[in-house]
């Protein structure tokens, strides 16, 4: 029996990306069908496990136009869609998608943000802000930092021992009933 590599997908509106992982991959096939039929087989690993994915995807793609790569430890797949449009999801199916199939967050890219010009972080720079002109409270170090013993984790047993011996030595003794006793002066 066949098992199912972990895949992941993103989309443009004219293809998508594809990308198995699956390490060492040997003997690998692929068949894309213009229909939008996905078929992936290939063996890994010394034992030649094998591994198997049939997927109909969610509407046609251009055969003749889609491109495959094998890596060391990824297949990646680049599929053509017959028509530039956004898919509601990768394949046919209703529901839940198969536990292999997830998302590729590194390279999904919204539909109305496709054509941005900024595809990382916003720009802040027109946003008005002039960062070194505002006090945040973190400048103004000119030389080393001041040494800070806050942590009582990173104490050893030793100094936490001595740490819990003075305070005992420090705490003013009660009286019988309980209340401490007042100092005159």
């Amino acid at each position: 029996m066949s098992r199912h590599p972990s895949v992941k997908w993103a989309q443009r509106s004219d293809k998508l990306f594809i990308t198995v992982q699956l390490p060492d991959a040997q003997d690998v096939k692929l068949k894309l069908e213009p229909e939008g039929k996905f078929l992936f087989s290939a063996t890994s690993g010394v034992d030649k496990t094998p591994y198997e994915i049939e997927l109909d995807l969610f509407d046609k793609v251009n055969v003749d136009e889609s491109k495959a790569g094998i890596g060391s430890r990824t297949i990646q797949y680049i599929v053509k869609k017959a028509e530039n449009k956004w898919w509601s999801r990768l394949i046919k199916q209703t529901g839940k998608p198969p536990v292999f199939l997830t998302v590729d967050w590194d390279k999904w890219i919204d539909e109305d943000e496709e054509f941005t010009s900024n595809s990382g972080a916003p720009d802040m720079g027109d946003m008005g802000f002039d960062f070194p002109d505002m006090n945040l409270g973190g400048g103004g170090f000119d030389g080393a930092v001041p040494e800070m013993d806050d942590d009582d984790e990173n104490d050893t047993e030793d100094e936490n021992a001595e740490e819990a011996s003075s305070a005992e030595k420090e705490e003013v003794p009660s009286t019988a009933s309980g209340e401490a006793d007042a100092k005159k002066t």
